[in-house]
């Protein structure tokens, strides 16, 4: 049996799947800061046989807490001669042009303990100055007496050689074995310092705090029995052993929400949907990715706490291309000083949470509001539910400022939280040259089947997929996920016949270097690798990610992938120069190590009528309609076949689908529920 367990900011989803393709899923409260205890309680409320539990598979915010909290440990930077203030420097790119009490992001490592030592490389990764290694063991020393308990060593141009680092790193682990180290060329070997440089402080400062964490996850579930294959879900899509994430926990800041990405490329390969646009809504954040033609987009320039005026962190590592915004289930809607409604990004959370947890919350939430405009029904929450205590609060602190009925108040709530959801969605989408039109939205999370045929009629979406187990389908990604490494190089070549042997060289070498690194590791001998070009025009400043059809270019090849990059190019800047020369940045490649999985069984039929799956009859309030007096169906007693049409909502244990007039619901043959709505352009 394969068990997924995902740990999210208000629930823990557990998900499994036996041999024969029956799907079974629970939820039970996440237990800040102790985690691991929610794993446990969601693995005991499923009612599992732990020692049948083949592979178990993890998806975990411990990472991205400690970093956006600030609970990670007491870290120092070790650096070339003259490169301490790389992180205090940064980038004068910044965000908010015209503040001029703007402000740089706080390095993570105070400059007392951003330490150098006497070493040099040039460009080419030719030693210039050797490492002084009596610099180097002051240094530790110094470090030793600060009570530091995590280093990472970043020199200038390692991304190249990484000789020096590998003795700094021998050197510290001889003198001071009980410190954590991280070197920056076992996590990227791509160029720029000061992303290179904040990359490995960030892994140092979470890495004690991961290895605890997955140490006593792995001792707690072994203890319970789990002598299968553990593994955690990595940013970039694909799984790590619970060893090879303690290394490198930095690759694991989005391990939880990119399971759902690569979980709806998967449903997509199911039912024939290659363009996607997968969409999720938690308790506390709202995320989105592009899928086109069935490739999950990776990128390595990822930042977090980044927004547009604050510069916020970069993280030079894999990550599925992600955006996310503050907007959940638990998001208060408050009045700002301007008088203005919004909605996010603080969140209610577990504890408290929304009004409705009663749990001594006392803010209004999106949550709240969808239960007092009847899209969420009081039977299927844990305690009782005091409505008129909900009506209260929401009609003293948002309706009664604005003169409004507690009706309006509620809805307009659930309109700016769309509204919003609806800005994250075209900057995924149109902002990076596509045509939403074009795409199908996969919708999952306990909130995104109740939002997604809303956000779906005003961006003339064709397509709403609601999945099997929605509001834990990104567990259900983690069961259908692969082993998964990327490898990146910076090698900088002119893109021409003349480079064709240099490009083929290091191409290979390459791809040698990390299969051995792969199988070392992953423990996984059947390896699929795909490769990439991340290319530019030359004197320009960042690339376009070409995809390479073999493990060697040719001549008659080059034509092709330029003519693909000029394509690319104009796709994501609106522009190409077909004339202009072009140059290789860096060398991509992914490995895989294809893992078997069980096979999604088909729903039953049993030629049921669709009036038995109406569970009753309840007054609904929808834009522009007012109070309508609609059916609810109970989603476990749909069949493949059925067909409702709206204005209707579909419930099941922990989510709710609701359809407007104009828009309808077919049931698939895997049980999914697909929306669609009528009078869209399908023409594009």
């Amino acid at each position: 049996m394969r068990v997924a367990t995902d740990i999210g900011g208000t629930f823990t989803d557990c998900v499994y799947i036996d041999q024969n393709g029956d799907v079974g899923f629970t939820k039970s409260h996440s237990t800040p800061p102790n985690f691991e205890q929610g794993v446990m309680d969601v693995l005991r409320k499923s009612e599992l046989n732990m020692k049948e539990i083949s592979t178990f598979i993890h998806g975990s915010t411990v990472v991205i807490n400690a970093l956006t909290e600030r609970k990670g440990v007491k870290t120092a930077l070790i650096t070339t001669k003259g490169m301490r203030d790389v992180l205090e420097i940064a980038r004068g790119n910044r965000p908010d042009l015209y503040n001029f009490r703007y402000q740089k992001p706080k390095p993570f490592v105070p400059r007392h303990l951003r330490q150098e030592v006497d070493e040099r490389l040039n460009y080419k990764g030719e030693i210039i100055t050797p490492l002084n290694e009596e610099d180097l063991v002051s240094v530790i020393e110094y470090l030793r007496k600060e009570n530091v308990e995590a280093i990472a060593v970043a020199f200038l141009h390692s991304y190249r050689n990484d000789i020096h680092e590998r003795k700094a790193v021998q050197t510290i682990q001889k003198l001071w074995p009980e410190v954590a180290v991280t070197a920056s060329s076992e996590i990227t070997r791509e160029w720029r310092e000061y992303e290179r440089t904040n990359t490995t402080v960030l892994n140092s400062y979470v890495k004690p705090i991961a290895t605890s964490y997955l140490q006593r996850l792995k001792d707690k579930l072994h203890s319970n029995g789990i002598e299968g294959s553990t593994y955690i879900m990595r940013s970039n899509g694909g799984t790590a052993s619970f060893e090879q994430a303690k290394e490198t926990p930095i690759t694991l800041v989005e391990s939880g929400p990119v399971a759902g990405i690569l979980g709806a490329a998967v449903l997509g390969e199911m039912i024939g949907e290659k363009n996607i646009l997968a969409f999720d809504i938690g308790g506390t954040t709202a995320k989105c990715s592009l899928i086109h033609q069935g490739e999950v987009k990776v990128s390595t320039d990822y930042y977090i706490e980044r927004n547009d005026r604050f510069a916020g962190y970069p993280i030079k590592t894999p990550v599925v291309e992600i955006v996310e915004i503050g907007n959940g289930g638990g998001s208060i809607a408050r009045i700002d000083e301007s008088g203005s409604l919004k909605v996010g990004p603080q969140s209610a959370g577990s504890t408290p949470g929304p009004i409705a947890y009663g749990n001594g919350g006392e803010e209004p939430t999106t949550t709240d509001a969808n239960l007092v405009t009847g899209r969420l029904s009081p039977k299927n929450f844990d305690k009782p539910i005091n409505i008129e205590n909900i009506k209260q609060i929401i009609e003293n602190k948002i309706a009664h400022p604005f003169n409004s009925s507690t009706d309006d108040a509620a809805l307009g709530i659930i309109q700016i939280a769309n509204s919003n959801m609806l800005n994250a969605l075209k900057l995924i989408s149109v902002r990076k040259g596509y045509d939403p039109r074009e795409f199908s939205m996969i919708a999952f999370g306990g909130g995104g089947p109740m939002h997604a045929p809303a956000l779906a009629k005003e961006l003339g979406i064709k397509k709403v997929i609601i999945p099997m187990a929605s509001s834990v389908f990104s567990a259900w990604g983690m069961l259908m996920t692969d082993l998964r490494s990327d490898y990146l190089k910076t090698s900088i070549l002119s893109f021409h016949k003349n480079s064709l042997e240099a490009l083929n060289q290091a191409l290979a070498d390459m791809e040698d270097q990390s299969t051995k690194h792969f199988i070392e590791h992953q423990k996984h001998p059947n390896i699929i690798v795909q490769r990439y070009l991340d290319m530019r025009y030359k004197g320009q400043e960042h690339t376009v990610k070409v995809p390479l059809n073999s493990n060697k270019v040719i001549i008659e090849d080059l034509v092709e992938i330029e003519n693909h990059f000029h394509e690319l190019h104009e796709q994501h800047y609106s522009f190409c120069l077909p004339k202009a020369s072009t140059e290789i940045v860096n060398i991509h490649l992914t490995l895989f190590g294809i893992v078997s999985k069980p096979i999604i069984k088909e729903q039953e039929v049993t030629g049921k009528l669709l009036k038995e799956a109406v569970k009753e009859k309840r007054s609904v309030y929808y834009e522009n309609e007012g109070w309508l007096t609609i059916n609810i169906y109970e989603r476990d007693q749909l069949e493949p076949g059925m067909n409702i049409h709206g204005p209707a909502i579909v419930e099941e244990e922990s989510s709710s689908t609701v359809i407007y007039p104009g828009q309808s619901i077919d049931v698939d043959r895997f049980g999914n529920l697909v929306v669609e709505t009528e009078g869209v352009d399908y023409e594009v």
